[in-house]
């Protein structure tokens, strides 16, 4: 049996926070306990205290005597063979979403068919190099679809506030049993990193398969088998009619030709709020020395900043905010068709990058757009049309309009660009023209803002990249509160940030598996 010692709280300087024997040494010494007397030392959080002069670590750990249990974190999952199961689910899209309510399905007794429009995570790469080298679009692999979904390829930052929707330590503890760095447990702000995220992934899929679940990749639904308001099931792009005692649809944000599918065959769906913007983009080195108040920031990870400001326009409000801050990251083509330029950004686990990138958008309302002619695919509308214009002022291939930010800012079309991490380069553009007079003022009000907050941070020493225009899906599935089925069709469970109910990896995997144990109930329930 484990004898807990001490439970403590300190703060250290990061050359001693992030030293394991240097940690493990100041940590006794703050539990008062000499080094024998303790065995084990358990980190329960980490975060950065950046409020004084000097930047401290913050720790939370336990004490222990003896070794702690082998559950620490929790237990593993196991799960069952359910290749012969009775009852089967089909789940559209192999992002966090589809994978995490495929493995509640196969907890619950139920066989999931996981159906990807696009390719699994190491074959998809090779699409990916296209687009970044040779600016080709694959519309079905890409930066959102294949396996993993947008995110993916696109960051693996893990912070969420959704935490009334399900248990976040659960997520976590999954994660860390497919591959993950048990840092994600501990650190305020949990990041896998995207060269690590496709490992991961493949894991979970493997678990799926040993369990005796399907994973078909390469595999786009293009209709539904819908009867009296019933939906039985959905029909592939190779004509195939797959039934299934429930359907769960965790298509992403970005699945557009779901969206046209489900209007055309009536299937009730809404227009929702949601933001429109660009990428900004600087040296790391400049946030650092911001954040920190150092000239270098040693052993401090790369700084990261949260933002926003509320602007007014014609006598409207509305929000400014940074969205998927990326510390030493890149900015990725995100694209999922030919004839438009679409930005996100990404880091890498060690957050090394020389440069540091950030969604700056707007909060798009229903009032903003034209209802009139396009209805609930009004935000679909809007998003087409800015992405379609930033493509053709910027020369019809994957390069980026661009702006340096202190240029944005006074009106001038920049002479010249800085350097980027946007592989497929940058075109100089008046980035009025792409996001029109409004949201560009919008955007300036937000600017100046977040200019008095951060020294440096709105000059000429960085510049925007457009456009950021899949923060999240204009589209909302509606569901009942509590069968969370689809109130006009039963058997349809819209489910993650496609269907408008979740915003990253974390909330849509918890989102999936709620939709996995609604649909249980709803099987049971017949």
């Amino acid at each position: 049996m484990s004898d807990l010692l001490r439970e403590i709280e300190v703060l250290l300087p990061p050359a001693v926070a992030y030293d394991e024997f240097a940690r493990y040494r100041a940590l006794l010494e703050a539990a008062g306990l000499q080094p024998g007397q303790a065995d084990f030392v358990h980190l329960r959080k980490r975060s950065i205290d950046a409020r004084g002069r000097q930047p401290l670590v913050r720790l939370r750990a336990d004490i222990y005597q003896t070794p702690p249990p082998t559950d620490l974190f929790g237990p593993w999952f196991q799960y069952p063979d359910v290749s012969r199961a009775r009852r089967s689910v089909i789940i559209v899209g192999a992002g966090s979403a589809g994978l995490f309510a495929a493995l509640r399905c196969i907890e619950l007794g139920l066989k999931p068919i996981v159906l990807e429009r696009g390719k699994d995570v190491r074959t998809r790469r090779r699409d990916l190099a296209a687009l970044n080298k040779e600016h080709l679009v694959n519309p079905d692999s890409n930066y959102c679809f294949g396996e993993g979904g947008a995110g993916t390829y696109s960051d693996g930052k893990l912070y969420t506030r959704a935490t009334k929707r399900g248990d976040v330590g659960r997520i976590l503890r999954l994660l860390v049993q497919h591959g993950a760095t048990p840092d994600i447990l501990v650190d305020a702000h949990p990041h896998i990193g995207t060269n690590k995220l496709p490992y991961v992934v493949a894991a979970l899929r493997e678990s799926i398969l040993q369990a005796g679940g399907e994973v078909r990749f390469d595999t786009r639904v293009d209709d539904l088998i819908l009867e009296n308001n019933h939906l039985r099931g959905v029909v592939t792009a190779s004509g195939e009619a797959l039934e299934a005692d429930a359907v769960i649809l965790a298509t992403g944000h970005s699945a557009r030709d779901i969206y046209e599918l489900l209007h055309r065959r009536g299937v009730l769906i809404e227009a929702k709020p949601f933001a429109l913007g660009v990428r900004v983009e600087h040296q790391q080195a400049l946030i650092d020395r911001a954040q920190y108040r150092l000239s270098e920031r040693g052993d401090l990870p790369a700084a990261s900043y949260s933002l926003v400001h509320q602007t007014q326009v014609q006598g409207r409000q509305r929000g400014v905010f940074s969205f998927c801050m990326c510390p030493g990251g890149f900015i990725v083509p995100s694209a999922t068709a030919p004839g438009e330029v679409v930005v996100n950004g990404m880091s890498p686990s060690r957050r090394d990058s020389r440069f540091a990138n950030s969604g700056i958008v707007a909060a798009i309302e229903l009032e903003d757009m034209d209802l009139r002619q396009h209805g609930a695919l009004a935000g679909l509308r809007l998003q087409q049309q800015i992405e379609q214009r930033a493509c053709r002022l910027a020369g019809n291939t994957q390069l980026a309009p661009a702006q340096r930010l202190g240029d944005f800012l006074k009106g001038n079309v920049s002479a010249e660009l800085l350097e980027t991490s946007y592989q497929p380069g940058l075109v100089p553009v008046a980035m009025d023209e792409v996001l029109g007079n409004n949201l560009a003022e919008r955007l300036r009000q937000g600017f100046r803002n977040f200019g008095q907050k951060i020294p440096g941070y709105a000059t000429n020493a960085a510049q925007i990249v457009g456009v950021e225009s899949r923060t999240s899906s204009p589209v909302r599935i509606p569901r009942d509160r509590d069968t969370l089925q689809h109130p006009e069709v039963r058997g349809l469970f819209p489910c993650g940030e496609g269907a408008g109910y979740a915003g990253g990896i974390v909330s849509a995997a918890m989102d999936g598996e709620r939709c996995a144990e609604a649909a249980l109930a709803a099987i049971a329930a017949k």
